[in-house]
């Protein structure tokens, strides 16, 4: 594993760590150091604390990379001084003041929007029976009901924090567009990479769950990363 960095991987909401398991696999059988933490979800400051602690925890050098709203995580927590790089896999990159609402508001909501279900404790789910449609239509119907039936709920107030200054100002960084997407729009999404100026934007003809149905470009991305901050 030497001259290879460690990498974090960030889940985002209706998932937890085991939403990179056809990540995690290739790239530990390529040497590298591989960690997926398992945040909270109830709250960006939470999450981006759970995360800080996990990247400052690595021996060296460390890659973040964050699916979905684990890219607002990663915004906040790559400040860490041993993290040398951010991947977004179809994920959102706040800038300073913006919350995830208010990047959802500059279009219209995605088609998976109308398929979150609020609980009386103010988490939110995805109706189970519309979750393979809503956030996963290119896997398998077996891999689509575990994800639906596993799902971990994300508080609603996540919609609402606002972040703070980014680490993408400051960190190299590169971004997957999911061009069929349904949570998050692919439009915004490309906007979303131009913004912060990613060093390579890559798209593909995927679901909001391209970690788990284009594994190998994924990997691919990340090797790239790897070797541009080694």
């Amino acid at each position: 594993m030497a001259g290879k960095p460690n990498i974090v991987l960030v889940h985002g909401a209706w998932g937890d760590g085991s939403h990179w398991r056809h990540v995690i696999l290739p790239l530990h059988a390529k040497g590298y150091r591989v960690t997926a933490v398992q945040n909270p979800l109830t709250s960006l400051a939470d999450d981006v604390d759970r995360t800080s602690r996990l990247a400052a925890a690595q021996d060296g050098p460390t890659l973040l990379v964050g699916h979905s709203y684990g890219g607002a995580v990663i915004s906040g927590a790559g400040h860490d001084a041993n993290v040398v790089g951010l991947v977004y896999v179809a994920a959102f990159a706040p800038d300073e003041g913006d919350s995830l609402g208010s990047i959802f508001a500059r279009r219209e909501p995605p088609a998976g929007a109308a398929n979150i279900r609020p609980d009386k404790d103010g988490f939110l789910w995805i109706a189970p029976d519309r979750f393979r449609d809503s956030f996963c239509q290119d896997l398998d119907e077996n891999e689509a009901w575990v994800m639906a039936l596993s799902q971990k709920p994300i508080a609603g107030r996540c919609f609402e924090d606002k972040a703070g200054p980014p680490a993408w100002k400051s960190k190299p960084s590169w971004y997957q567009v999911s061009t069929e997407d349904r949570m998050i729009p692919p439009e915004t999404e490309a906007w979303m990479a131009s913004r912060m100026g990613a060093r390579k934007t890559m798209s593909l003809n995927a679901s909001h769950a391209s970690l788990a149905s284009h594994p190998g470009e994924i990997v691919g991305l990340i090797e790239e990363a790897a070797s541009a901050v080694t």
